[in-house]
């Protein structure tokens, strides 16, 4: 059997205000809002890249890493000290430093999803 086309379309988060997450990660990472209708809303990356953010009114954020967190996301940086000043400032909030990790820092954004940053290779 010929395996079907099955191509990433959305990385998609919940949460309780789309546009508002949207907001954060379009100042973070530079990219275009290209759709904020009610329920969701949709950020335009390079190339074929999308980052989509649905309504999701009961939204319980987790704790890192002890309840047990599924999914994060991983942002390449060339600067670490400069992209950690950056998401800070845009609300994002650090849950765990450099000092074990060197080559990575994660976050939480204003929701509660976590994210990384990872030096570039």
């Amino acid at each position: 059997m010929t395996r079907p086309a099955i191509d990433v379309d959305y990385t998609v988060l919940d949460c309780p205000d789309p546009a508002a997450l949207a907001g954060f990660y379009r100042k973070v990472l530079g990219w275009e809002l290209v759709r904020a209708e009610g329920d969701w809303a949709v950020l335009q990356g390079p190339g074929d890249l999308r980052l989509a953010f649905q309504l999701a009114p009961d939204f319980v954020p987790v704790r890192w890493p002890a309840e047990g967190v599924k999914v994060h996301l991983d942002f390449v940086v060339d600067d670490m000290d400069a992209a950690e000043r950056w998401v800070l400032g845009a609300g994002a909030e650090l849950v765990e430093g450099g000092e074990n990790h060197p080559t990575f820092r994660v976050y939480r954004d204003p929701v509660g999803h976590h994210f990384c940053l990872c030096v570039r290779d």
